[in-house]
Formats: C-alpha cells, sequence, structure tokens
C-alpha cells in the first residue's frame, strides 16, 4: 500500500487541497485521507513549530509506514523577488537550530528554506536572508526533513507564501500557545483596535488565501492520480 503523507501546520493551508477528503481529529492532530486504489494521502497539522511538525509526523506513522512526505504550508519572504500568493518548490531546507541541511527530493534550484525557532518579522527576516542566503522562512520543514531522513524515504517541500519580505506586520509570535496553537480570538481583539495594522492584514489574507490554493495545484503536479511521485525531469520550478 503506498502511502504519501502532506505536512502542514495549520488546516488552513490544506483546506483547497484535502475539500472533500475523510476528517478525523486524533490525539490532536487532524488528519484527512484520500484512498486510491493501492493506497492513499493522508493530510496531517498538529500546529506551529518543530514539535507540532513533528508530531503530526508521528500521528500519521501510526497507520503504517510512508513511501514519501511532502512538508508544505505559508512561508515568509526572504527575498523581494519571491511573490506573495505564488508557491514555490523547495530544493534545500535549512534548520537554523542546528544547522542541518537538507537536500529535497525536487530537482536543485535556488529556493532555500530556513526553519526559524519563532515567526519572522522584518528585522528577522534580514537577518536570515543574510545568514543562510535563503529565499522562504517557515517553521516546521526542518523537522519533517530530519525525520524522513532518520527514515530514509524521500521528502518535498512545497510552500506557499503568505507574506512578502518587506511586509510590516504584527508581531505574530505573542498570539502563539504554549502549545503551538495559533489563539485566532486574541489576536482579532488585539488587530480590532489598531487599525494602523488593517491594511497589512488585509492584504497577508488575501496572499494566505491564493498561496493555499497555489499549494493544492503543486502538490497536485507532484502527485499523479494513482498516488505516485511524477517522473521530475523537467518538473517546474516555481
Amino acid at each position: 500500500m503506498r502511502r504519501v503523507a502532506i505536512i502542514a501546520a495549520m488546516p488552513a493551508e490544506l483546506k483547497p487541497l484535502t475539500r472533500g477528503w475523510q476528517h478525523e481529529r486524533r490525539n490532536g492532530v487532524d488528519l484527512w485521507r484520500w484512498s486510491f486504489d493501492g493506497g492513499e494521502w493522508i493530510a496531517a497539522c498538529a500546529g506551529a513549530g518543530v514539535e507540532r511538525a513533528a508530531k503530526a509526523f508521528t500521528e500519521v506513522e501510526k497507520s503504517g509506514e510512508l513511501d514519501s512526505v511532502i512538508s508544505t504550508g505559508w512561508a515568509g519572504a526572504l527575498r523581494v523577488e519571491v511573490v506573495p500568493g505564488q508557491a514555490y518548490d523547495v530544493s534545500t531546507v535549512i534548520d537554523a537550530r542546528t544547522g542541518e541541511r537538507f537536500v529535497t527530493a525536487i530537482p536543485a534550484n535556488d529556493c532555500w528554506l530556513v526553519t526559524n525557532a519563532k515567526v519572522a518579522d522584518a528585522a528577522e527576516k534580514q537577518r536570515l536572508a543574510s545568514t543562510y542566503q535563503a529565499a522562504l522562512v517557515d517553521m516546521e520543514a526542518g523537522a519533517i526533513a530530519r525525520l524522513a531522513r532518520m527514515r530514509g524515504i524521500p521528502f518535498y517541500c512545497i510552500k506557499g507564501i503568505s507574506d512578502g519580505y518587506s511586509d510590516q506586520l504584527p508581531d505574530f509570535n505573542r498570539f502563539i500557545s504554549k502549545k503551538w496553537q495559533f489563539q485566532l480570538a486574541r489576536f482579532v481583539f488585539f488587530a480590532l483596535v489598531r487599525p494602523w495594522h488593517w491594511r497589512a492584514l488585509i492584504r497577508m489574507g488575501e496572499n494566505s488565501r491564493k498561496a493555499a490554493c497555489a499549494i493544492a495545484a503543486s502538490v497536485l503536479d507532484l502527485l499523479d492520480e494513482s498516488g505516485n511521485i511524477r517522473k521530475l525531469n523537467g518538473y517546474p520550478k516555481r
């Protein structure tokens, strides 16, 4: 039975892809399944950060061994030419905590991603871009890459851009709980009384919606209807 895992942080990142899939919530992890003759795709999310990404990966594995894994979801841009709302195929993932580098199974390109321990604001983006020469930043891919390497299975990374390199946004870190869940109600109350953030937040919301749709299209470009990875010769570099 061929099993492909697709792991993100939040349900909204997966919504366009998993519409109509079977859903369950187990041990604090949201799981969506799409079965086909001979296998299944299983998408999962458990919250932001490397620990929650590892939890989602572990929960998926309880149902059987994996043939490949895709780390996906939203990421921030670390270059001005990276376009919010689009999806990008990542060739190298760097874990900022350990310095480890993980090469993905996507053909080599110059799209590197760095996994950071917190949401990167404008100043942090500048530091990460300078230190790692990466194009994107997220909080989860490094954990998924490490687990895939330990198990000897192919690792792919496809990220949709929610915010541009120079976007001025509130500090989202203060709204992430100790369990690495985004506290939406607290954030909405915060934003309602700070109208100077509204324009940037509306733009980010629209970019995030477009990015989630782009992620779905990119994942379906990579996987064929039987759950196999398509031939990567000529695989599009976004």
